[in-house]
């Protein structure tokens, strides 16, 4: 500062969207962006009465990704590894939304292996990111037992994808017009003996918590939404059937198996943070429902089409003739040539209905991928779940929104 000069105020970027109502005995105050309760870089101004939260307006765009943007300038191979980090509990669901994408613009059909597999795959994500959001929910609340028996089952599953994919969170393991590589020897025996361990945890977390006093005083009519104000939002996923709402766009829109699956779509009644946590535990029982019936669909054969346009040729073929190194180093270099045109394609994802946007100017390069974020979405009209209840509650029902910061900030 230079003496005598004063200095600027510079006014805080980020505002409420309400003004002080006026009143001498409330107080607005800040949680986050950075602060443990808020599951990532978000932030929420509240004005509180005491411990009373009057209203709150939440504001996310802390990690500055640029995803969409990003996108413009890769080929549409390179960005499987972005669009791993949409959401990085379920990784996979977010790299076969984009590739069903790519792989519709260019007309391509993929294999049964490869459709079944990836089906099974994302139904075992969808375990993963549910055991990630209630065990941190139940931390929150003391249940530190509860907590600790999730992740052991969530840290299995982790290490046994990190045995077919080589990463044990953010995979890059779709490919278009496939998958990476197939499944190694003895996988599903290991898997059915997670599922089987899966089984013995999660019974101990419902004997402990679903008619435990001290957590459905804390969790039942807390955190309430109704399925109009839901709807009027675009709630989706575990939210939205938690009032009661069956929208489940692996039944209502099937896609990749679904249609050759038995399985039921868990409903609430209330909407509150008891039945967003009831519905994700069920949900995880017909996850493993799925995945037990689609290892005995599961049939033999290729993982990849025979496309040139997409496919990378083997190895030993690139060593060993001109064209299929040039068709490697074209992919490479260029990308994959996608027809002009444009497409959106929605996956059910643990949070909702993960949706990509995406134009295609007849290049290797996107012209435009938009994708639609359920987290982004549900950031809009949390402020309905937290108004008008204790302070403390925000931190229960924030969890139980499973909020994603990769998916906000695109």
């Amino acid at each position: 500062m230079t003496a005598g000069i004063p200095t600027p105020t510079i006014p805080n970027p980020v505002r409420p969207a309400f003004t002080p109502s006026g009143r001498d005995d409330t107080v607005i105050v800040n949680i986050g962006p950075s602060h443990p309760a808020t599951h990532g870089t978000v932030q929420i101004i509240a004005e509180l009465d005491g411990e009373r939260v009057l209203r709150t307006d939440v504001h996310c765009g802390y990690l500055h990704r640029g995803f969409e943007k990003e996108c413009e300038d890769h080929t549409w191979h390179n960005l499987i590894p972005y669009v791993d980090r949409l959401n990085y509990c379920s990784a996979l669901i977010n790299d076969f939304a984009y590739c069903d994408g790519v792989e519709q613009l260019m007309g391509i059909e993929i294999t049964p292996r490869t459709k079944y597999l990836r089906t099974l795959l994302s139904e075992y994500s969808r375990i993963c990111d549910h055991l990630t959001c209630v065990a941190a929910s139940l931390m929150e609340l003391g249940a530190m037992t509860a907590f600790l028996y999730l992740v052991t089952v969530r840290d299995a599953m982790y290490e046994h994808l990190a045995a077919l994919t080589g990463a044990r969170v953010t995979y890059s393991y779709g490919r278009i017009g496939g998958l990476a590589q197939d499944v190694p020897d003895g996988w599903f025996t290991r898997l059915e003996a997670i599922l089987v361990e899966y089984e013995t945890y999660v019974a101990r977390v419902h004997a402990m918590v679903d008619r435990n006093r001290i957590f459905i005083d804390r969790l039942r009519n807390v955190g309430g939404i109704s399925t109009a104000d839901a709807l009027h939002w675009g709630f989706t996923g575990p939210i939205l059937r938690s009032t009661g709402v069956p929208r489940d766009l692996r039944r209502d829109t099937p896609y990749l198996a679904y249609a050759e699956l038995d399985f039921d779509v868990p409903v609430g009644i209330l909407g509150d943070n008891y039945d967003r946590y009831y519905v994700r535990m069920c949900e995880m029982d017909e996850s493993v429902h799925m995945i037990r019936q689609l290892m005995a669909m599961m049939p033999e054969g290729p993982i990849n089409v025979v496309d040139h346009r997409c496919v990378f040729p083997e190895k030993t073929l690139v060593y060993s003739e001109i064209e299929s190194l040039i068709n490697h180093f074209k992919l490479v270099m260029d990308g994959p040539s996608v027809p002009e045109g444009d497409i959106y394609v929605a996956h059910e994802a643990p949070n909702g209905e993960l949706g990509f946007y995406i134009v295609s100017s007849g290049g290797g390069v996107p012209h435009k991928v938009h994708v639609r974020s359920p987290s982004f979405v549900h950031m809009g009209g949390v402020h309905r779940m937290l108004d008008g209840h204790q302070l403390a509650d925000i931190v229960t029902t924030f969890g139980s929104v499973n909020m994603i910061g990769g998916e906000c900030d695109r």
